[in-house]
């Protein structure tokens, strides 16, 4: 088999188109739960902490000279994407446990009708007696 034929049969595997499509997924939910962090997270938690914004926290290591920018170390967007994670994993955290739930509840609820009663086995029996009498006369 040639290379251009084995690649053929590696990329048209359906693990490969599977893991495709779950990486496209992904990427549009992480622009989904980035707006939910930045847009809708932490304006309150801002509020709550008194508008303190880490991403600006740094030491500076070496000043500016001239036309060089200064050197710094920029630890506070490192705690901005530490709150940003812990935030994200909250909240998939939740929706999970509540996929969870509805899987439980999905689990629990009866998958096949209850039995019959006896009066309605023995009314479907006297329905099969008059149908097989219809059809003998």
């Amino acid at each position: 088999m040639s290379i251009l034929g084995e690649f053929k049969a590696f990329a048209v595997k359906g693990n490969v188109v599977d893991m495709a499509v779950g990486i496209i997924i992904g990427a549009a939910f992480g622009k989904i739960v980035s707006s939910f962090v930045a847009d809708l997270v932490m304006p309150p938690l801002g509020i709550l902490i008194g508008g303190v914004d880490f991403s600006d926290l740094a030491i500076v290591l070496k000043a500016a000279e001239g036309d060089l920018p200064a050197v710094t170390l920029a630890y506070g967007k490192f705690i901005q994407t530490v709150v940003d994670f812990a935030i994200i994993a909250f909240a998939i955290f939740l929706g999970i446990k509540v996929i969870n739930r509805l899987k439980r509840e999905e689990e629990a609820a009866p998958a096949a009708p209850a039995a019959p009663t006896k009066d309605q086995q023995l009314l479907a029996e006297i329905r099969d007696l008059l149908k097989a009498q219809q059809r003998n006369e």
